[in-house]
């Protein structure tokens, strides 16, 4: 599906996909982690419509996982894991940033990480907002992705069921379902060995070493 960039007046019209319901994320991350693959990222500013499809993910257990920001209870900048599902959380990391899609009931601090997602629409405002022209130099990996979207800590805490600004869709005219590869976590230390990254298998804007972003077994 591609989607055409709206003028100010044209941003709330209909023609864009609802946003998924709050009950999507009120699961488990793994579940929600696999469920997201495929999904419409939309993003709404000022400067125009930008969409990719998810296509990598990683699932993050809360306090039963050492890799999970919230693995050591809540503090400022994670507080918003410990609300309801459904939420965006905002993290900054080497003056970048990454996003995630809070998941289970209140209290149950975990998260999907957002990994990468396949450019759709808004390519030339993603390659303005990168300073690249290669596509796969723009979606591909969380920091860059969030870059692209024009993401930082301004949308922590955002409700992603709002369909303003930014939120997630189902797709209303998809792709053949993907084959769905499931490997380990890139960029962790604690908890490496851990299945818990899913991505489309041989999509071109899937991240990581070589190994891991052509798919092979780990």
């Amino acid at each position: 599906m591609k989607l055409k960039s709206l003028s100010k007046q044209q941003r709330s019209h209909p023609i864009l996909p609802a946003p998924l319901a709050r009950e999507f994320y009120d699961r488990g991350p793994v579940t929600v982690a696999r469920g997201l693959l495929g999904t419409l990222l939309l993003r709404n500013t000022e400067e125009g419509l930008t969409v990719g499809r998810i296509v990598e993910t990683e699932a993050y257990l809360g306090g039963e996982d050492p890799a999970a920001h919230s693995y050591r209870g809540r503090n400022n900048r994670n507080a918003v894991m410990f609300g309801p599902p459904g939420y965006l959380y905002v993290y900054a990391i080497h003056s970048r940033y990454c996003m995630n899609a809070v998941t289970e009931a209140e209290g149950k601090p975990t998260a999907v990480l957002i990994r990468a997602c396949e450019p759709l629409t808004g390519v030339e405002l993603m390659r303005q907002r990168r300073g690249r022209e290669k596509m796969t130099e723009l979606t591909t990996g969380p920091a860059r992705l969030c870059e692209s979207l024009d993401v930082d800590r301004r949308l922590n805490g955002w409700d992603l069921t709002r369909g303003k600004e930014i939120w997630i869709a189902a797709d209303p005219a998809p792709p053949p379902a993907p084959d769905i590869v499931t490997t380990v976590r890139i960029g962790v230390t604690s908890a490496k060995d851990e299945l818990l990254r899913f991505c489309c298998a041989g999509n071109p804007f899937v991240s990581g070493p070589r190994r891991l972003r052509m798919n092979l077994p780990v």
